[in-house]
């Protein structure tokens, strides 16, 4: 008679998530169903059938999100965090009328601590739907990476500048020890990284742009900027320097895959085949663009053509949120209108453009999937919610049907963050006290 064979000792893990549905977001897309995640480190160990992996993990913790469906944490590829201070203060405006005769103006009287609490409520709101690593580019950039790190997100940080002398900075040049500052802050800290922040080619000579890309180069850190945000812009550009935007930065040896060029809504086809052919990165930022009117971005042509775009909110001010299922839902149908056709920027591709390929944009290509060997930064579904009823589709739900409110978990590097309705990182109840005082503030500031 043969001896049974001795079962195999489980593997011992820090947590294992059971769901009904996790979307995987892999090289081949899984869907898995009845399935589960093994994490250890703050990575993911495995993912497969719950049955499997509930025989070959002993974890120290559980947690149980039946019901639920998992997707990887969503990636902000641009926004201005401390900019929730600014939410509904100036409302429809044109890009440029809202920069120079309201925004600009109460911004030169910011201060860190308020600073600080734009910081926070900007966390919350990510947190709360779904979001788990943003790309900002704003002022005294080390308060909103403090906030970051404290509430467990993950985050670029660009210190902004512009050719101009700012109440920041005399002039561009004197950002350089700042942002020297800012990535030495940081350095070593998993959850905090830098980029170099020129504002945009109308703001910034193509000489200091072309300082701060080498800037970025001795740094090894991503280069960021608006480029083509609307064809008010090209105007500028055209009547300062007699060239496009996107050829100012051509002509400067700017695009690269370095180079991660927000908006993009003005570009020829032929602006998108150079974008194209030099790796650069975009992001697409649809309510933003469609608040301030700026135009819709031609999305499926640049996909179509090689260039990664990836997705972002922008700030809370010219968006009003910082809820990335919203956008997403935006980019399909805007990218089925700007084509005339109903199959571009489909689901799959909107959501791609919100984990893997914005993750690409902000220089972390390893965010963005729920896949062994990677960072286990994931958010839960409920799908008892009714607009995710009946589920034919996850991706699609996630993209046409979700809110972001239906978000009931989010976990950076296998720490749980936000957990049915509890911030565990964050003081909510003080910050929205806080909230409202800076609302004073701003009213005052506006007036003087």
């Amino acid at each position: 008679m043969s001896t049974p064979a001795a079962k195999a000792t489980p593997a011992a893990c820090d947590l294992l998530v059971r769901a009904d549905a996790i979307v995987t977001q892999d090289d081949e897309r899984r869907v898995l169903t009845d399935a589960a995640v093994a994490v250890r480190n703050g990575l993911v160990l495995e993912t497969g059938d719950y049955t499997d992996l509930e025989a070959n993990y002993e974890p120290a913790r559980r947690l149980d999100m039946s019901g639920k469906m998992l997707l990887p944490g969503l990636v902000n590829g641009h926004t201005h965090l401390p900019m929730t201070l600014l939410r509904g203060f100036a409302d429809d405006l044109p890009l440029m009328e809202w920069l120079e005769r309201h925004i600009w103006p109460v911004e030169a009287h910011l201060d860190e601590d308020l600073l600080r609490i734009g910081a926070q409520l900007g966390c919350a709101e990510l947190i709360r739907t779904g979001c788990t690593a943003f790309m900002n580019g704003y002022f005294h950039e080390h308060v909103t990476g403090e906030a970051a790190s404290n509430c467990g997100l993950r985050a670029v940080l660009g210190e902004g500048f512009f050719n101009f002398p700012s109440p920041f900075f005399p002039s561009a040049e004197a950002c350089w020890e700042t942002i020297l500052k800012l990535e030495g802050r940081f350095r070593g800290d998993p959850l905090i990284r830098t980029v170099v922040t020129p504002h945009a080619a109308f703001t910034v000579s193509p000489e200091i742009l072309k300082a701060s890309f080498e800037l970025a180069e001795k740094l090894d850190v991503p280069w960021q900027t608006h480029l083509a945000e609307s064809p008010t812009e090209t105007s500028a550009c055209q009547g300062k320097y007699g060239m496009r935007p996107v050829e100012i930065l051509r002509r400067n040896g700017l695009l690269s895959p370095r180079a991660t060029l927000h908006h993009c809504v003005d570009v020829t086809d032929e602006e998108i085949g150079q974008l194209a052919g030099a790796g650069v990165n975009v992001v697409h930022n649809p309510a933003s663009n469609l608040k301030l009117c700026s135009g819709m971005s031609p999305v499926q042509k640049m996909l179509d053509a090689g260039v990664n775009v990836g997705l972002g909110t922008d700030g809370a001010s010219s968006n009003n949120q910082l809820n990335m299922f919203r956008d997403m839902g935006l980019a399909a149908l805007l990218g089925k209108v700007r084509m005339g056709d109903a199959s571009a920027v489909n689901a799959q591709t909107a959501l791609d453009m919100a984990t893997r390929r914005s993750a690409r944009c902000i220089g972390w290509p390893e965010l963005g999937r729920i896949e062994a060997g990677y960072p286990a930064d994931m958010i839960a579904l409920d799908l008892s919610s009714p607009n995710l009823m009946p589920v034919f589709s996850h991706v699609s739900h996630a993209v046409y049907a979700a809110t972001g409110m239906e978000v009931c978990m989010t976990m950076v590097a296998g720490e749980v963050l936000y957990l049915y309705g509890e911030f565990r990182t964050l003081d909510i109840s003080g910050l929205r006290k806080e909230a409202t005082r800076c609302a004073k503030w701003v009213r005052h500031a506006s007036e003087n």
